[in-house]
């Protein structure tokens, strides 16, 4: 596999991985008893911190990519073993 599809894979896989992450652990004013600022909404996040967002998506999209690109030489799972159906078998 070439570095630049590894790249891609990993640039795809970080992306995901952050969007996955974005709702977990962040808390509202209200629940953190904060004042909120005059015409914020309700659901405004009081805790984002986009630092630590970034680098936990950095270390699982590693990991994750890491075990695509091994997959991938060594041939652990192939198409055929997710082929639950039979599709891809003949007769």
């Amino acid at each position: 596999m070439q570095w630049t599809s590894i790249v891609a894979i990993y640039f795809l896989v970080w992306v995901m991985t952050a969007f996955l992450m974005l709702p977990f652990g962040v808390r509202t004013h209200d629940e953190l008893g904060v004042e909120k600022i005059p015409g914020q909404a309700d659901s405004a996040p009081a805790n984002f911190r986009p630092g630590r967002l970034a680098l936990r998506a950095t270390v699982i999209a590693a990991a994750l990519t890491a075990l695509y690109v091994a997959n991938y030489d060594f041939g652990w799972i192939t198409a055929d073993d997710l082929d639950f159906v039979g599709l891809g078998r003949e007769g």
